[in-house]
């Protein structure tokens, strides 16, 4: 069965060296124990144990918030615990999260949002929290964490570089003292001054945006500012960004969007890549316009008047 998930790889790091230090007994039982606790946080956080990995944990979660929240809590519990323990045993924890399609097969779970979690979990450092895009986005406010976009990076497996995240667990700590990193491009440049104003009508409802609302999300999740309760939308679909001095259309879904200016004769198809809105049109989620019961936005930049399609 497949499921949206949000999938979390919480690993022990710097285990290798516990072997060296306290030798294999010893080692293979404080690392035991520690697994296990990971694995119970887990549970008592409202997520699914998929199974241990020998120093971690692979979790499933049914929403991204869900999933956020457990994890900055296991990282503040864990920080609580270190003190309490003799200085070979104060070992880290790093953590990678993902949001996607998960297939179920006998208790094990396959699919992109796995491979993902696994590889932001190998790339995150010692008491840090990796997060895609989508997982942030659709975990939004509701985590009550903050968020440090890290930009645009390549994972070993996808095409394209991904948009992270690093979610920022720490209470009552100074933003200087958090690791900052400056090095990494973000995918976000910065507001204009000029401002924009879109208009969109779905279903005779008109919702007009201003570009200091950027960005605006568009897709069937009910903390999506334009929500769209079709199934064939996606529970993210597009993003909407204001980009200097423009609005700026991400396809974000399984199945594509497609953009139809007024006064062209063919619409654009937009399948995880983005263009900029201009004029006025329509925007199709899911499906093309061929189809007839398409799920289908009326836009028009700057003010002019909304037409219903």
């Amino acid at each position: 069965m497949t499921v949206l998930s949000t999938v979390v790889f919480a690993d022990i790091s710097g285990s290798a060296s516990l072997y060296e230090t306290l030798g294999n007994e010893r080692a293979t039982e404080a690392i035991t124990k520690m697994t296990q606790w990971l694995g119970d946080t887990v549970e008592s956080q409202g997520g699914r144990v998929v199974k241990t990995l020998g120093d971690g944990v692979l979790g499933l979660f049914g929403d991204a918030s869900g999933a956020v929240s457990a994890m900055a809590h296991l990282l503040r519990e864990h920080l609580a615990r270190l003190d309490r323990w003799p200085q070979p045993l104060q070992l880290n924890i790093r953590v990678g999260i993902a949001s996607g399609e998960v297939v179920d097969v006998d208790g094990d779970c396959y699919g992109d949002a796995v491979n993902v979690a696994a590889r932001l979990c190998e790339l995150a450092g010692p008491g840090e929290i990796w997060a895609t895009e989508i997982s942030v986005l659709l975990a939004g406010t509701a985590a009550d964490v903050p968020y440090r976009n890290l930009g645009q990076m390549d994972l070993r497996g996808k095409a394209n570089p991904l948009v992270l995240y690093q979610v920022e667990w720490r209470e009552n700590e100074a933003p200087e003292l958090l690791t900052m990193q400056a090095a990494l491009a973000s995918n976000f440049a910065p507001m204009d001054s000029i401002l924009g104003q879109i208009q969109f009508s779905w279903h005779g409802i008109d919702m007009t945006f201003a570009s200091t609302d950027a960005p605006v999300h568009v897709g069937r999740a009910n903390h999506a500012q334009l929500c769209i309760n079709d199934p064939r939308v996606s529970r993210l679909h597009a993003r909407i960004d204001w980009r200097n001095s423009g609005f700026l259309l991400t396809d974000l879904s399984s199945f594509g969007t497609w953009v139809q200016f007024e006064g062209s004769a063919s619409p654009v198809r937009l399948r995880r890549d983005a263009c900029i809105l201009h004029g006025g049109g329509q925007i199709a989620l899911g499906v093309s316009f061929s189809e007839p019961s398409a799920p289908v936005l009326t836009f028009r930049i700057a003010g002019s008047s909304v037409h219903l399609r």
